[in-house]
């Protein structure tokens, strides 16, 4: 099976981030790989909502979570049996598909319970004469069961215990035979002995069953419609009538409705609680609708899932979508620190420490020899002068300086213009929509020993807007750290123009005066020539947050 392969970046997408998922998954195309997906994690914020709209290019695929479903282990190819159905069909979907439990649906597709191959076994050995002369069917379900068709009264699908008797002695052997039971619960199977058939339907049983495809007078017939008496002919012998009317039962009759079952979109977590936890050997999995979907057994738990992950701008999981640590990732391509989980097998880890991951997928263009259209050059291009704040940032290389030269040539662009476009476009802390949007849009989550700290950054023009929204901005950041359950959560606010960031922090108290940094008013630090989270900020409150 070739897996979906999805190639994205960190919660809370920047336009590295967004840029680089979208250009290495053309690039992926380019060389032959078709089944790959650029994705996002988190909402795109104002400044890539921007780019791509500016550029005609179409949002990454949202994914909010890749914790893997029931669907993608399920194989939808369910051997079941209609309710109706006589139990002899059940015994043959299990002689011809090796199952153990066989689903029993009604007429919309829903299971209604479950034949387990015991309960078949159970039955199929049961002894002694009272036993095995009960027959519970309706007469619909015999009909079916001997391959018989009605010569008198009708079919009926309640299901009745019978009792069954073979004709085949004199006419006084068997009436003195059946003397002890009601002829209403009598099921009489019969050749051509057209005494034994008269004295049946004289008796007034349940059902006549002639055998061998032999004809039946039309008096007889007559007299069985006069008495009420169903009778049925069967191409079948005497002896193969007696083995299929036992296997006549309808199978919803012998279903056990206790089953356990899961819906094809619950994470596949609940699917392992049951098969391990409930003593079941299978689990139905259902459709929304409720129909049947499949069955699962603990063989299906090993089932390959049909996606993967290649991770860009970032390599670690507290960062990247939910349930990735439960996928298998096929590649990292990032330019931050390692804190990446150990793999089961090797994988390609393209790291470099250079202002933006875009620079490292243009440089992966480069090797496999294929030139960027000019829209992801343009795309590559804004990633990187975003990443770098136009090329201003401390962990500008000369590597992105080149990579943006030949981007901008690409794509038929002044870089310079192109930067300042992009940050003027984007520039306005009302342009996230809510003081929410602009602590969480680009919110990332870091550790120093046991203490857990985030920070969020956003680019301005001036802090005018800052000083207004400040208030707003700090109840915001209070509750993001409530929620994440956070040491100390930051937000930087970087004003392009000026090459200097406001940094307001909630919590921490007792490391603001460590924080070397002047404050204008209490947790709100001021840092002239400080534009970079990763290379500038983090470092410096780790060592803060370890008392270096």
């Amino acid at each position: 099976m070739e897996k979906e392969i999805y190639i994205i970046g960190h919660r809370n997408p920047d336009t590295d981030s967004v840029a680089s998922a979208i250009a290495y998954a053309r690039l992926k195309r380019e060389l032959g790989e078709e089944r790959v997906t650029a994705a996002m994690a988190g909402a795109l914020n104002p400044q890539t909502t921007w780019l791509l709209s500016r550029l005609g290019i179409k949002a990454p695929l949202y994914l909010a979570d890749v914790h893997p479903k029931v669907r993608d282990v399920i194989r939808r190819t369910a051997v079941s049996v209609a309710e109706t159905a006589p139990l002899l069909t059940a015994l043959e979907l299990f002689h011809h598909h090796g199952i153990r439990v066989l689903p029993v649906l009604d007429q919309r597709g829903a299971p209604t319970g479950v034949i387990p191959l015991l309960k078949i076994a159970e039955r199929s050995l049961a002894t002694g004469p009272a036993s095995l002369r009960l027959v519970t069917a309706s007469l619909d379900s015999l009909a079916a069961c001997l391959e018989a068709s009605f010569l008198a009264g009708s079919g009926d699908g309640a299901v009745e215990t019978l009792h069954l008797f073979v004709g085949a002695m004199a006419e006084e052997s068997f009436t003195a035979k059946i003397s002890g039971f009601d002829p209403v619960n009598l099921v009489v199977v019969t050749g051509d002995r057209r005494s034994i058939q008269l004295s049946a339907i004289e008796r007034g049983v349940r059902l006549l069953v002639v055998t061998g495809g032999l004809a039946v007078d039309a008096d007889v017939v007559r007299l069985a419609e006069q008495n009420g008496v169903a009778l049925l002919s069967t191409p079948l012998d005497t002896a193969a009538t007696v083995s299929r009317a036992r296997l006549a039962t309808p199978a919803g009759h012998l279903a056990d409705t206790g089953f356990e079952s899961v819906s094809v979109g619950a994470p596949l977590g609940r699917l392992r609680e049951k098969l391990l936890h409930s003593g079941e050997t299978a689990v139905l999995v259902l459709e929304e609708d409720g129909t049947l979907a499949g069955v699962a057994t603990k063989s299906s738990l090993f089932e390959p899932l049909p996606y993967a992950l290649i991770l860009v701008d970032h390599n670690e999981l507290s960062q990247s979508v939910p349930g990735a640590e439960d996928l298998e990732i096929l590649e990292v391509v990032d330019h931050h620190k390692l804190g990446n989980p150990p793999t089961s097998n090797p994988i390609p880890f393209i790291t470099a420490p250079v202002g933006s991951t875009c620079t490292i997928v243009a440089s992966l263009y480069e090797e496999h020899r294929v030139t960027p259209s000019a829209e992801t050059a343009a795309l590559l291009l804004a990633g990187i002068l975003s990443d770098t704040v136009i090329l201003k940032s401390p962990t500008t290389t000369a590597k992105d300086r080149d990579t943006v030269s030949r981007l901008a040539v690409l794509a038929g662009l002044d870089w310079q213009a192109f930067g300042a476009e992009i940050f003027a476009a984007s520039g306005a802390l009302s342009g996230y929509g809510s003081p929410d949007r602009v602590v969480g849009s680009d919110f990332k989550l870091f550790s120093q020993g046991e203490i857990r700290f985030g920070v969020g950054q956003v680019e301005v023009f001036g802090f005018a807007e800052f000083e207004e929204m400040k208030t707003e901005l700090r109840g915001a950041l209070s509750s993001l750290r409530e929620k994440e359950g956070l040491e100390v959560a930051g937000l930087m606010v970087t004003d392009i123009s000026s090459e200097s960031t406001m940094f307001l922090m909630d919590g921490g108290q007792g490391y603001s005066r460590f924080m070397g940094y002047p404050q204008p008013e209490p947790q709100v630090f001021e840092m002239k020539g400080v534009m970079s989270r990763k290379k500038q900020l983090v470092p410096h409150l780790i060592k803060v947050l370890g008392g270096r």
